[in-house]
């Protein structure tokens, strides 16, 4: 998710602004270890959420469940006598019929191949790749994990960067390996604003408290003319 807004005034008062309309700097987050955080990630060191997929186990399971009642079913009338199903006598003698390259018996096996590659694929990959995991801490014994959703890490680095002198418009996309800053100034040299929105994306991000060390990608340039 990207972010991408015109600079508007800034409103009078607002929350968590002292009387003299200066913002209080930000605490910064303690690590696991209770230190400081050192600043734009850890290494690392907070895994990843992972996700419950909830759907597709559901899904897996209701399949294995209609196919093991049947099996069962069709195991049970065979040892009591009792004439096969049409359906399995007309199954069993088509497979029986049907050459291993045969286009469907192909197409059959290359879908279950795909199946079970994206079932892996789930099975060994967290998801929730929305959710960017924080450096967590630590209390009384407890230990505490946090997240933050990208697209509250792409407001709040947005509303940062549109404050920079000369900025017009930025958009932020934060993934979790980069955070890359899109925006067009309408004065003052290129070189300065780029390096002021390096500043304060590299002050933003380390407030932010991530676990993983990001790395960032800022240009600038001109609005478009007409």
């Amino acid at each position: 998710m990207s972010h991408d807004a015109r600079r508007q005034p800034a409103p009078k008062s607002a929350a968590g602004a002292d009387p003299d309309g200066v913002e209080p700097s930000a605490p910064e987050p303690a690590g696991a270890d209770g230190g400081r955080y050192d600043g734009g990630g850890g290494g690392g060191s907070t895994r990843r959420f992972w996700s419950a997929r909830r759907v597709p186990a559901a899904i897996v399971a209701l399949v294995l469940a209609v196919a093991a009642a049947v099996l069962l079913y069709e195991a049970v009338a065979a040892s009591i006598d009792k004439s096969p199903s049409a359906w399995r006598r007309e199954t069993t003698a088509d497979l029986a019929a049907r050459p291993l390259d045969d286009p469907w018996a192909i197409a059959g096996a290359a879908l279950a191949v795909l199946l079970g590659l994206w079932l892996v694929v789930l099975a060994v990959t967290p998801g929730l790749r929305g959710l960017l995991p924080m450096r967590g801490g630590s209390s009384d014994g407890v230990r505490v994990r946090a997240g933050l959703e990208r697209s509250a890490a792409e407001a709040v680095l947005h509303d940062r960067l549109l404050d920079v002198p000369g900025v017009r418009s930025v958009r932020v996309n934060a993934g979790r390996h980069r955070i890359k800053v899109r925006a067009r100034a309408h004065f003052r040299p290129l070189e300065d604003v780029r390096g002021d929105l390096e500043r304060v994306a590299e002050e933003g991000v380390r407030q932010l408290g991530l676990a993983r060390r990001t790395r960032r990608s800022v240009r600038v340039r001109r609005p478009e003319k007409g």
